[in-house]
């Protein structure tokens, strides 16, 4: 199970409070740290992250022990992800959608892509069947995503062809069902304080740090016993 803490903008522009997000989501046992590369990043943006901003969040998630990953929207911001030599890479709904020769490129890499399929409303996969290197997660692009939205939720991932679940609903009963289907990656946004207004509202349907904890120490158990089923 890879647990994946989805600061994304939540940082709201302060990168003393991305530093204390990377820190918390270690401590409540997210194996990943991600962020957002190419989206409200210009000069003066909220999300401007040039290469030396994302050698020091790299080096933030190495001091805490918890793996960087950035979603990769635009050319530009996959050259700035390459400049920290991931070990990983994230694709976000609306880039299959909107870049799919990004996509492309981002596979020509040869490394473990995950790609949510939320804009996706074809039949199959886009880019070929899952493999090792090609995992596909399941997401609702809805903000928020209710109960109802979760139709089509797969009963019994992987055997469904998709790896994990990006969750998108308020609580974290989204994550813990995912998983006890056999779910071995669970993205949640995560935040420290639901109050905050910010940017696009995502703090609201994050998780906070006890939140998150409850998934890793629940979700975990979950996972095991999905594998036996």
């Amino acid at each position: 199970m890879l647990l994946v803490a989805e600061i994304g903008l939540n940082h709201e522009g302060n990168f003393d409070l991305a530093y204390e997000l990377i820190r918390q989501a270690s401590l409540a046992g997210a194996d990943v740290a991600k962020f957002q590369f190419g989206w409200r990043d210009k000069p003066g943006e909220i999300n401007h992250i040039d290469v030396d901003m994302a050698h020091r969040l790299k080096g933030w998630c190495d001091q805490w022990e918890v793996e960087f990953m950035a979603s990769v929207i635009t050319d530009e911001a996959l050259a700035i992800y390459d400049q920290v030599q991931p070990q990983r890479y994230k694709i976000a709904s609306r880039t299959v959608a909107e870049r799919p020769e990004l996509v492309r490129r981002v596979l020509e890499r040869g490394k473990e892509t995950f790609i949510s399929l939320g804009w996706w409303d074809q039949e199959g996969f886009p880019f070929g069947e899952p493999t090792d290197q090609v995992r596909y997660i399941f997401c609702r692009s809805n903000y928020p995503t209710y109960p109802r939205d979760l139709a089509g939720l797969p009963e019994r991932f992987n055997a469904d062809g998709y790896y994990g679940y990006s969750d998108h609903m308020h609580g974290i009963e989204g994550c813990l069902l995912a998983l006890s289907r056999g779910a071995d990656f669970v993205e949640k946004h995560f935040t420290l304080d639901k109050t905050i207004r910010g940017v696009h509202g995502d703090h609201v349907l994050s998780a906070t740090p006890e939140e998150l904890r409850m998934v890793h120490e629940v979700g975990r158990p979950l996972r095991r016993l999905a594998g036996q089923v």
